[in-house]
């Protein structure tokens, strides 16, 4: 890599030492230049840093920067002082070289496994992938995998076959779901670049909102975000609710416009309440979120459904997440709702980690400890795994920056990859006579001709002139927040360097807002103090502008003026995923300079390397001087420009969207119909709390069908209650072993369905070879119940669930032998989340949930996964490293733990198998979506469907029930399976038991800890208690969390 002296400070200190140490030798040393450098060795022989230095470092620095530096240091004459300095700044250079150089070896390496990897696993999906897929997947067919389409082909042939949106689509009326969780999000004056988080993905995903709302056929449209009650923002960030735009009668018919149409922002609390949060920090709290957002999705689907769906629930008709920490949520959501999820990532993890590793400044460790990069690439990974759709905007974006992705190959994958032109707002744009001349003129600007009256002029335009000696310059003009990644240094270091363009033009940078430097965030900060010393640096005063303040409403004017002083637009960032201001600046008549790193393609103007500042300064140079160049790129972008207006946006993106496998909760029993009959039971409920507050009855389970119809010549409630109660237990239920779960519709109706609080006992207590530590167990189970119990208030209506990787069998065989009756819970979570169960009415017996195996069989394939495990589990070791042939196996499938929707196995020597996490890597790059856990110690591993899980099942029950997650109280150990940190964040209420799980599986589940990434670290949501605590210590722990704020 070649060094530049210019800005670079430390690279000349190590020169002023090395240049006045070694004066004489250097010019010799550059001239003959040797290949080698001799290091340390047994002979004796020693590395010489400044020899070392000027081989590898000084003959890559520019002579003339080289001459500048040697003019600096011969006035130095203290030797002494130099020598040691010297030394010291050499190592430290060797040092970081040799650091740098083992960085790049190892990440060729990693690609180079990488894309042998892929290879691998495109072969085994050839062999297994038509196994494993779901029937609705079958239908595309394994020859898709195998054939050599390019994407641009199999994109057109996917395309081909869907109806493009229309006007006719009005009866539809869709109710739509967009998460941006980050950043200051609200709909009027937009305070964009006010911090790195609130850019352009906040301004296009509140027009994205707007406009959805006004197509056809799409009722109502719900931007989520954080509610920030802070006194560092403005109050507006605390309303719940903002309205954007309500739908008009031409939107739809007249009297069918109800009070919850249109589009509104929704402000849902999560993490600390008084605090703005940058986006590295929310992490933690994505699962707050999925429980405030799941809370309000229910509620407006029941108020719509009374509205528009006959008094049925509408559900979404997707749920879009912008961003990783957004995808992340809407991959939960979409789980638990069981609804499309669509994906945009405007920026990316993995891609953003090439970027920095390049730079060479940080190392991995410190820029995951900054940006959180691990955590986020593992979100977007998740995201891929239930993304229907992935909206990109460029091809470069497709292939450069989602191709890193495990869940991400374009020849593999089975699901429908959108790239889709994002949409803007044209309305105010007017194309002008290509024939005006003079636009360039100062007149035109400030005034007409000398004796008439000034024309009146926007303020920005004279905030922004007063800086220029000369305005009649064409104007160069960026604009974006001050980020590093943004690469505004690099563009005044091309201004100042080049006479020519200083001569010919201005500079404008419009870097977000800003009243004082120093309360900026730390990254902002250093980008504008940079930028104004190399204003100095250069003398560049009188020649660029850098106003510290401007509206959202002024940015029309700022290309306004620009274009009239025939000036360029230039986007110089590093990487651009779409680039938003390409299309505002096209749209108003301005040429381009952009990065060729992403971005739309308008043919409007010069790519170039946005590392290298020579060719950033020639396209500048190019556009502002020739005039036809400059005309002809002008009349492209306003032809282009419409192909990215909203409407065309929202069409292609509602044709992609219906193209999907559309899924919605489908429940085999009517939950509203049993919602009408609860008056008819709380009376019976009413009596037995009479009887008895502190015991479970047998009447519990006694209650009408789920799909019984009343008495007919039953008029009077109250007799129709008590005959039934009066009813002699029915003896024919069928046992839960062989029957399938839709055998069981005609099951008893669940008392779950009428608790307040469910107390769920989720400890993963077992002894060192995976067996059930009985004596644990049963006593943290029994002092729980009593506690609960214990309180006349709490007793009276709450629940008890048991959520555990044990499978049904074993667990019933745990309750027989510990003396625990089925019936003490209200449903029982087995097999790592795989089966639900309810009590029968028949004592003993259990009744699985007959909606939940169709809610998780989303991508599911049972034998074809089996096959792909077992090879890899025998073939694989620690770290992902392949294991000799003829090693004795690590795995055997464990058949009584195994069922429909759950593969188990039993691991024979823990300390050989792979992590969760390279397991996972490994079944994504073979296009298999699941969930794999290790649990009971490490002793088994269980893959379930990729929905499902031991925390997803209770928003199962929140959806299917409407038992609010918020109303759940989780016991859990210090460890457990490597499901077990799911468990702890959300808004249900988190009892860690200190001190009663000795032997988790959670060191399996990663390489790298991530922990404080997803568990908050202080939860008002989270309690402790200690393994011994007696019953009143966990009743006052359980009423404490009750009053935390939810």
């Amino acid at each position: 890599m070649r060094l530049r002296m210019a800005g670079n400070e430390w690279i000349n200190g190590y020169l002023e030492a090395i240049l006045d140490s070694q004066a004489q030798g250097i010019e010799e040393t550059q001239q003959k230049p040797q290949t080698s450098v001799a290091l340390r060795d047994g002979e004796g022989e020693f590395f010489n840093p400044t020899k070392y230095f000027v081989e590898e470092v000084v003959t890559g620095v520019d002579e003339t920067d080289l001459h500048r530096t040697w003019l600096k240091v011969v006035a130095t004459r203290n030797s002494r002082e130099r020598n040691s300095r010297l030394e010291n700044m050499c190592w430290r250079i060797w040092h970081l070289t040799r650091k740098k150089k083992q960085l790049e070896w190892e990440d060729s390496q990693r690609v180079a496994n990488r894309r042998l990897e892929r290879e691998q696993g495109r072969r085994d999906a050839t062999e297994d992938l038509f196994e494993d897929l779901s029937e609705g997947e079958k239908g595309d067919g394994l020859g898709e995998i195998v054939q050599p389409e390019t994407p641009r082909r199999q994109l057109q042939r996917n395309s081909s076959s869907v109806d493009i949106w229309s006007d006719d689509k009005k009866e539809n009326r869709l109710y739509v779901v967009l998460i941006s969780l980050h950043g200051l999000v609200r709909g009027e004056n937009m305070e964009l670049g006010s911090d790195s988080d609130t850019g352009g993905q906040v301004k296009y995903v509140v027009e994205l909102a707007r406009a959805l709302a006004r197509m056809p056929g799409v009722y109502r449209v719900d931007l989520f975000t954080r509610q920030i009650c802070s006194s560092e923002v403005d109050w507006s960030y605390a309303e719940p609710t903002e309205m954007l735009t309500t739908a008009s009668a031409e939107d739809c018919d007249g009297d069918e416009t109800g009070e919850s149409s249109g589009a509104y922002i929704i402000r849902i609390p999560f993490g600390p309440r008084d605090k703005y949060l940058p986006k590295e920090i929310l992490w933690p709290y994505i699962q707050e979120f999925v429980d405030g957002a799941l809370a309000h999705i229910l509620n407006m689907s029941k108020v719509l459904g009374e509205q528009i769906g006959n008094g049925k629930p509408v559900w979404p008709y997707v749920i879009h997440g912008h961003y990783a920490d957004a995808g992340d949520s809407a991959a939960l959501l979409s789980g638990a709702l069981n609804v499309p999820m669509v994906l945009t990532g405007h920026s990316l993890g993995r891609n953003k980690l090439e970027q920095l590793l390049k730079q060479g400044r940080q190392s991995k460790e410190d820029i995951n400890s900054t940006y959180k990069i691990k955590r986020r690439i593992e979100a977007e990974e998740l995201s891929l795994d239930a993304a229907e759709l992935v909206i990109t905007s460029t091809r470069q974006e497709i292939d450069e920056q989602w191709g890193l992705y495990d869940g991400f190959d374009v020849k593999l994958e089975k699901v429908l990859r959108a790239r889709a032109r994002r949409g803007m707002d044209f309305t105010n744009v007017v194309v002008q006579e290509e024939t005006l001349e003079g636009d360039g003129e100062l007149a035109s600007l400030a005034g007409g001709a000398e004796g008439s009256s000034p024309k009146a002029v926007p303020t920005i335009w004279s905030d922004v002139m007063r800086f220029f000696t000369n305005p009649h310059k064409p104007m160069i003009l960026a604009l974006s927040r001050p980020d590093p990644k943004k690469n505004i240094t690099t563009l005044l270091k091309a201004f100042g360097e080049c006479r020519h363009l200083r001569e010919l033009a201005n500079l404008t940078l419009i870097m977000g807002n800003r009243d004082d430097i120093d309360e900026l965030p730390s990254g902002n900060a250093s980008v504008l103090t940079t930028a104004l010393k190399l204003i100095d640096k250069y003398d560049l005063y009188g020649s660029v502008a850098y106003p510290k303040h401007h509206k959202q409403s002024d940015v029309p004017d700022i290309y306004r003026l620009a274009a009239n002083t025939k000036g360029v637009f230039i986007n110089p960032a590093l990487v651009e995923p779409f680039g938003l201001t390409l299309i505002e600046a096209a749209a108003h008549g301005l040429p381009m300079v952009a990065t060729k790193n992403g971005g739309p393609a308008l043919h409007n103007g010069l790519l170039v390397d946005p590392h290298d500042q020579e060719a950033i300064a020639n396209a500048l140079l190019k556009l502002v001087s020739e005039k036809n160049l400059w005309n002809e790129c002008r009349i492209n972008g306003w032809k282009n420009i419409h192909l990215f207006s909203w409407p065309e946006h929202c069409r292609t993106y509602l044709t992609r969207v219906a193209s999907c496998r559309m899924r919605h909760p489908q429940w085999q029993t009517d939950a509203d119909e049993m919602a009408a009959q609860e008056d008819e039971f709380s009376l019976n409920d009413s009596l037995k709390d009479v009887q008895d507050m502190s015991l479970r009855l047998s009447v519990d389970g006694d209650k009408p069908s789920w799909n019984a119809s009343l008495e007919p010549n039953s008029n009077d409630p109250v007799k129709q209650i008590m005959s039934r109660m009066k009813q002699p237990e029915t003896k024919s239920k069928p046992e839960v072993q062989g029957k399938k779960q839709g055998d069981n519709v005609g099951s008893r109706f669940p008392v779950l369905r009428r608790r307040e609080r469910l107390i769920v006992i989720a400890v993963d207590c077992y002894n060192e070879e995976g067996a059930v530590d009985v004596k644990s167990m049963v006593t943290m189970i029994q002092n729980i119940i009593k506690a609960v119990r214990s309180d006349p208030k709490m007793a009276k209506n709450s629940g008890f669930a048991l959520s555990t990787s044990m499978p049904l069998d074993e667990l019933t065989s745990f309750f027989k032998s510990a003396k625990i009756q089925v019936s003490e819970f209200d449903t029982l979570i087995c097999s790592s989340g795989s089966e639900v169960y309810y009590p029968g009415a028949e004592e003993g017996k259990l009744l699985p949930d007959p909606d939940y195996a169709s809610h998780i069989d989303y991508r599911w394939g049972n034998e074809g996964l089996k096959n792909t495990v077992w090879k890899l589990m025998n073939t694989t070791a620690v770290g992902g490293e392949a294991r000799n042939k003829g090693s004795p196996s690590l795995v055997e499938e464990d058949k009584p733990s195994s069922n429909e929707h759950c593969v188990a196995y039993l691991i024979k020597d823990r300390s050989k198998v792979m992590r969760i996490d390279d397991l996972r890597q490994k079944l994504r790059l073979r296009g298999l979506r699941c969930h794999p856990m290790y649990c009971r110690n490490s002793t088994r591993l269980q893959i379930v469907p990729l929905l499902a899980s031991r925390s997803q099942a209770l928003r199962y029950l929140f959806v299917r029930w409407r038992l609010n997650v918020a109303n759940m109280y989780v016991v859990v150990g210090e460890h457990g399976d490597t499901d077990y940190e799911e468990l702890i964040s959300g808004t249900h209420k988190t009892v860690i038991v200190k001190g009663l799980v000795t032997f988790g599986s959670d060191a399996l589940l990663r390489s790298t800890d991530l922990r404080d990434d997803i568990v908050p670290s202080e939860s008002p949501f989270i309690g402790f208690l200690k393994a011994d605590s007696p019953v009143n210590e966990i009743t006052d722990i359980l009423k404490q969390l009750s009053k935390a704020a939810t």
